[in-house]
């Protein structure tokens, strides 16, 4: 893919920001997330287009927020943390 073009989210990250937003309808995201993060959600389950400026948002994230792999419930599949929810939002390790 080319700047222009933008680039496609791969079926990992659907998968993941799918998952997030199941979380969320279920009630189990209380506090997650800021508007932009849900959004980023909504556009990789949609497999929107993603500028070169949004993958770089995404990097960004991913580096500030892998401190949170080691906080409470991360691995708690059935009430993670935000963290971990926010994580999926983002695409995942996929992403």
């Amino acid at each position: 893919m080319s700047e222009k073009t933008g680039y496609k989210p791969t079926a990992g990250m659907k998968a993941a920001a799918r998952r997030a937003i199941k979380l969320k309808e279920e009630g189990k995201a209380k506090g997650a997330g800021t508007a932009v993060g849900w959004t980023r959600a909504r556009q990789l389950v949609n497999g929107e287009a993603l500028s070169l400026s949004t993958v770089k948002r995404m990097y960004s994230f991913f580096s500030r927020h892998e401190v949170d792999k080691k906080g409470k419930d991360w691995d708690n599949a059935e009430n993670p943390s935000n963290g971990k929810i926010m994580w999926l939002a983002w695409g995942g390790d996929a992403g």
